[in-house]
């Protein structure tokens, strides 16, 4: 029989990367006891390892609120919530500041403007110095003094009486059973892809927070919004389970472009030249036969979106946030960084460095959010039926004589759910297809999976947090009936205003997922009375860039 380890703590907090930490820290400041847990290790898991440009607006450095908001507004194609575009650029200086008393050091480098592909951007990112934020960020959370559990799985929470209470999880090296007791959880478990094998540092990340809220009745958005980073033939593949590739995201933008990532001169298959763009410009030219790219040597090699499929755009995807201190829908639960859904930049990420700014800002306001209310809070009185419920399910697929390995499984949704034509060129029959057959996967294969130890027990609980993230893209994106952002229905080629002027809610009720549509304020549409041509900034084959 597993041992059981029982920890009470006020405030935990799930995922250790920006957010994760400063969830913890500024909770700690407040004077509560905080626990803060990864299945991986702290600040070196997830993709803030990987991150280095950081968003910092401050007046004081000539930038002007209202320029950066008007570019946010219409690269995120309005939709993206206006309050939250506000905060996390305000907030954003007094984050760097924090980062910079911790140790952590700053190149200001200005975001370079696109010749011919895109208007002129005002915003600018800051680039941490060789990537040193993640082992500070740790040291921080030590010197506070907060209780670090690294590589625990935690795989649900625990709801009672309509709030939360506790979390459950085991280690990913033995069969030990961990009972979270908590006053407060703060959700920073990153978002997740489908386990890809390409070049970005996902592969540790299934939507595990996402999956956890959405079991438990919370609202979850942003799903149909597509991740466009590209990779090619001759990139260093970051194969599931394996030390993933340190090179900084984005680096590209500005200047330096390090091996395997795009450069030189780009061609169709019809011959003509390409014009690098940050959208799914590589998968359009994908459909046409495949995107010839000769490198510096003249060597053709082949590019395309994907390195990252599962994922959405950061900041779009994840927990819908009732107010700014980024509580759920549910009292106790609070979320930050790619667990929760600001749509800081709407439906296209337009803002280098944005994701990192907005972790530590969301990061700092669910921390805080939660010590506040652990201290108006008693101790919770769990209920044991539930608990034993709860640990038969977790342990259940190592009780199996038989089943499904989730390696099959696993690999079964990839086949499915990463080919461009399902995520990215999206069609109405395509995506009802696929969904048909990742809900025999959800009913049939998931119920028996089955593990011989703790890294495979690891394994099936991702493989059924990937499956249920494939079901909500997939139900968003047929949900969504036109084009947005890095939302491509090739049935639907337009933008649908203002009928679409709206999130997707998806939401667990009686057993199945309802899709929810949320307009957004009236006052933060475009202006109606100009042509769709001059509203927006076109990022579609066949449509010119015109504003």
């Amino acid at each position: 029989m597993p041992l059981e380890k029982v920890v009470e703590t006020d405030v935990l907090v799930i995922g250790g990367g920006m957010a994760g930490c400063f969830a913890a820290i500024k909770a700690k400041n407040k004077g509560v006891k905080v626990t803060l847990v990864d299945k991986g290790y702290v600040s070196k898991s997830g993709q803030t390892p990987f991150a280095g440009g950081f968003l910092v607006f401050n007046p004081e450095w000539g930038h002007d609120l209202d320029s950066w908001m008007n570019q946010i507004n219409n690269f995120g194609e309005y939709i993206n919530n206006r309050e939250w575009t506000k905060t996390i650029l305000e907030d954003s200086y007094s984050r760097y500041k924090d980062l910079i008393s911790w140790g952590v050091e700053f190149l200001k480098i200005e975001m370079p403007q696109s010749k011919s592909s895109y208007p002129k951007r005002v915003t600018e990112a800051l680039c941490i110095k060789e990537n040193m934020h993640a082992g500070i960020l740790r040291n921080q959370a030590v010197k506070s003094g907060i209780e670090i559990l690294d590589r625990i799985m935690i795989t649900d929470l625990i709801e009672q009486d309509r709030k939360i209470v506790g979390a459950i999880g085991f280690p990913t090296d033995n069969l030990d059973f961990y009972l979270f007791k908590t006053k407060a959880i703060c959700l920073c478990a990153g978002s997740g892809g489908f386990k890809p094998h390409g070049a970005w540092p996902i592969a540790n990340l299934t939507s595990d927070g996402h999956a956890m809220a959405y079991r438990v009745g919370v609202e979850i958005t942003g799903k149909e919004f597509e991740d466009y980073h590209g990779h090619s033939s001759n990139s260093r593949l970051q194969l599931p389970g394996s030390k993933s590739p340190q090179i900084p995201p984005r680096i590209g933008l500005w200047g330096e472009v390090p091996p395997g990532h795009m450069k030189g001169q780009l061609f169709n298959s019809e011959g003509k030249e390409i014009i690098i763009r940050e959208d799914l410009t590589p998968a359009f030219e994908a459909n046409e036969g495949y995107w010839p790219f000769r490198d510096e040597k003249g060597n053709e090699i082949r590019s395309v979106n994907g390195a990252a499929p599962g994922l959405a755009i950061h900041t779009a995807e994840g927990i819908l946030p009732t107010n700014l201190d980024c509580v759920s829908s549910i009292p106790g639960l609070y979320a930050a960084g790619d667990n929760l859904a600001t749509m800081f930049v709407g439906a296209f990420y337009s803002v280098g460095g944005g994701a990192l700014a907005n972790a530590s800002v969301t990061g700092t306001r669910a921390g805080i959010a939660a010590a506040k209310y652990a201290i108006q809070t008693e101790k919770p009185k769990l209920d044991e039926n539930k608990l034993i419920e709860m640990k038969k399910t977790l342990f259940r697929p190592i009780e199996r004589k038989g089943g499904f390995t989730p390696k099959w499984v696993t690999q079964l949704l990839q086949n499915l759910m990463i080919p461009y034509f399902i995520m990215y060129i999206k069609n109405g029959k395509r995506l009802q297809a696929t969904l048909t057959l990742v809900e025999f996967i959800r009913d049939h294969l998931v119920p028996k999976l089955t593990a011989r130890d703790s890294h495979e027990l690891r394994l099936t609980h991702e493989t059924k947090n990937m499956i249920l993230n494939a079901e909500m893209k997939l139900r968003a994106s047929l949900f969504r009936t036109e084009s947005r952002g890095t939302h491509y229905r090739e049935d639907y080629p337009r933008r649908a205003d203002p009928n679409w002027l709206a999130w997707i809610l998806l939401k667990q009720e009686n057993g199945k997922m309802k899709t929810i549509k949320k307009p957004i304020p009236k006052e933060w549409w475009p202006d109606l009375t100009k042509t769709y041509e001059k509203r927006y900034f076109s990022r579609f084959p066949g449509e010119k860039w015109k504003r």
